[in-house]
């Protein structure tokens, strides 16, 4: 079997799940094929992990130049995405991103800009895209016959952290280290699904609360009002700071509306006609159209990260789809953007928005952030981190 040989590039949480599921042969077209990461502890870990003399490198750029993979998986801290990427493309290479994209959309434009010149595979980790109720609520609300979209609202509060979760390293919930909270570290599964589900806003209105439960520099409140293209509406609520925290997704339709509770229910009330004809037809004061409630049913596949690098692998090997294609990563982070620049300025803000008025405001705060060094500070307006350390 022909198998693409892939290098992982960080090995905190995210790159030894993805090392150990590959090595247990659960991506069964994919070879491991080295392994990069600057922490000398991991690498430690590495080589007691691996066979003897497997390729351990200090850094992606080592990695990237070795000339042993055909492909890279970027599980690094945000800001190094799009520069890790960048170097893999302009080295002839496939490339595997975890999400988020990046910190802000000018960077993540140039990445993709870079992604398509290349011609090779770019691939997001959207892994929640493989969930069978995601992806049953996409194809309910994309396939049309429920209408157009009225409502949307996902209040996902679930992500509760603790203090000590944010004190474990000196990066976390920073603007230098991290680039967000809630919104960029828990989040970007949540606003990818929504736009994946729902389309695009027009534009955003939010108010995010930084350390309002926890002592951070960063986010960890945030409520969101979205207006759509057609008129239709919607709210984006999060917190790390409540338990017990809800997942629960709610888009309204003409012919009804769809309820997601907590990622693993579909509930579908639909109408026996669209409300506009039933509206323009009722004859009593009160009436109301049908409704039949029922219980929707999915394939049950969810093959979470381990899907999305089958289809990566695909795609190199065979030609077939994606689970997301890299260039859709802008989208979520667009929200997360637009998110971050309403509260910043204090009023609402239409997409596509002034990606240089947000990098400058980033900047603002990434200056005064407590922290000052370390490969993800980047302190120059418009110019993108591209050392490719970890």
């Amino acid at each position: 079997m022909a198998k693409v040989k892939l290098g992982i590039i960080g090995m905190g949480n995210m790159g030894t799940t993805h090392i150990k599921s590959v090595i247990d042969g659960l991506v069964p077209e994919i070879e491991l094929a080295a392994v990069a990461d600057s922490s000398p502890a991991r690498r430690e870990w590495a080589a007691g992990f691996l066979p003897a003399g497997f390729p351990i490198y200090n850094d992606g750029s080592e990695l990237i130049r070795s000339g042993k993979i055909e492909a890279i998986l970027i599980a690094v801290p945000h800001y190094q995405h799009p520069p890790l990427a960048i170097e893999g493309f302009k080295a002839g290479l496939h490339v595997m991103c975890e999400k988020p994209a990046g910190v802000y959309t000018k960077q993540v434009r140039e990445m993709n800009k870079i992604a398509r010149e290349s011609g090779k595979v770019f691939a997001m980790m959207f892994n929640q895209r493989t969930n069978s109720w995601y992806r049953k609520m996409h194809d309910l609300v994309q396939g049309g016959t429920l209408g157009s979209i009225r409502r949307v609202t996902w209040i996902i509060t679930n992500w509760y952290r603790p203090q000590f979760y944010y004190d474990s390293g000196d990066w976390r919930a920073t603007w230098a280290g991290e680039g967000g909270g809630v919104l960029l570290n828990q989040c970007p599964h949540n606003l990818d699904l929504l736009q994946w589900i729902t389309g695009m806003p027009n534009s955003v209105r939010a108010s995010c609360h930084n350390g309002k439960w926890h002592n951070i520099e960063v986010e960890d409140d945030v409520t969101a009002y979205l207006e759509y293209p057609n008129g239709a509406t919607g709210v984006f609520i999060t917190t790390t700071g409540e338990a017990p925290g809800t997942n629960r997704l709610e888009v309204s339709l003409d012919k009804g509306k769809i309820i997601n509770e907590d990622g693993n229910t579909l509930v579908l009330h639909e109408l026996d006609v669209d409300e506009r004809e039933f509206t323009r037809n009722a004859r009593g004061a009160f009436d109301k159209p049908n409704i039949t409630v029922k219980k929707v049913e999915t394939d049950g596949s969810n093959e979470q990260h381990n899907g999305v690098l089958k289809a990566f692998a695909g795609k190199i090997l065979h030609g077939t789809p994606l689970v997301a294609d890299g260039a859709e990563g802008i989208n979520g982070l667009t929200l997360s953007n637009a998110m971050h620049l309403s509260s910043w300025l204090d009023k609402t803000i239409k997409i596509p928005f002034d990606e240089d008025l947000f990098l400058a405001e980033l900047d603002k705060r990434r200056q005064a952030s407590k922290i000052k060094t370390g490969p993800s500070v980047v302190f120059e307006t418009g110019k993108s981190y591209n050392s490719g350390k970890i």
